[in-house]
């Protein structure tokens, strides 16, 4: 047997004695009415962005035809809802009622549960930490090699595109939202300011993400603007460490206070903010980039 072949059998090995562990083989997950597909693709549609059902297979990766028909069934207990896409008035996007919010509920604190009991006596934090480790090294990211750097020749260009192909596929955002991406771009390069700062995650010529902080009219409150990652890059704590270089600088520089505003179907970066110790001091109905969302303020005491 040649050494690849003994490195993909094992592999394989621990693919089998993990879901195996998890219990994951059995009809129903964690006793619910869910199989482990279902309760994989109500989380997605219930944390993620609105999106299409070709865009939730392929995010899945699962068979379209069979997607299509656990949707119908999420349609009958009321749990999604459709509505036509803003970019492309021939598709639906799909997001999670509350009633599919309440229904996938439950099944946090029962996963929670579950994993204590089963890894009851084990070293829980060496274990996620091997689990981020495999993570990583799967995403094909190198962390070790991931730098941060300033604003450089073209990536104003590619922020501008990936901020507008993004969030209109996953918000329906029209074109006043790469308008405002860029007026937000220009007037950084236009104005210098020694306080304004933006850092670039990248990966040799790979570029991976992006923080930007900037003073407001306000003295001594800082802005926080421009953060995103690119899809492979999220999930392996790439976030966190963008998020508090904007956070360090605003506080070496004497601010009081760093300030945010997003939308509340941006749930996995107002986790990482809240974690962060961002406080919501406002949330109301808005008309934004041709959809109606929920916006939301943050902000951040730096004293």
């Amino acid at each position: 047997m040649s050494d690849q072949t003994e490195t993909l059998d094992a592999i394989r090995s621990f693919n089998r004695s993990f879901t195996q562990r998890l219990s994951l083989l059995s009809r129903n997950y964690l006793d619910s009415d869910l199989s482990v597909t279902e309760a994989r693709v109500l989380f997605e549609i219930c944390t993620g962005p609105p999106a299409t059902a070709r865009e939730f297979a392929i995010r899945l990766d699962i068979d379209e035809g069979y997607l299509s028909r656990l949707l119908n069934g999420f349609d009958n207990h009321g749990w999604i809802t459709r509505r036509r896409s803003q970019s492309d008035a021939r598709k639906q996007d799909i997001s999670a009622t509350e009633a599919g919010q309440n229904a996938l509920a439950p099944l946090h604190d029962k996963s929670r549960a579950d994993i204590t009991r089963r890894l009851a006596g084990r070293d829980l934090k060496g274990i996620a930490r091997s689990m981020n480790a495999l993570n990583v090294q799967i995403s094909g990211i190198d962390l070790a090699a991931v730098q941060l750097r300033g604003l450089g020749p073209g990536d104003a260009g590619w922020l501008i595109q990936h901020h507008a192909e993004h969030y209109a596929a996953s918000d329906g955002f029209d074109a006043s939202f790469e308008a405002l991406v860029a007026e937000v771009l220009a007037e950084f390069l236009r104005s210098p300011n020694q306080m304004d700062r933006a850092w670039i995650a990248h990966s040799d010529s790979l570029r991976l993400g992006s923080i930007f902080c900037v003073q407001t009219d306000t003295p001594k409150v800082a802005q926080l603007r421009l953060f995103y990652l690119t899809p492979p890059a999220r999930g392996l704590g790439l976030g966190q460490r963008l998020l508090n270089a904007c956070i360090n600088h605003a506080r070496n520089h004497g601010n009081h206070t760093l300030k945010l505003w997003t939308h509340e179907t941006h749930r996995a970066a107002t986790q990482l903010y809240k974690r962060s110790g961002f406080r919501m001091i406002a949330s109301e109905p808005v008309h934004h980039f041709g959809q109606d969302c929920i916006q939301q303020n943050w902000e951040l005491p730096l004293n």
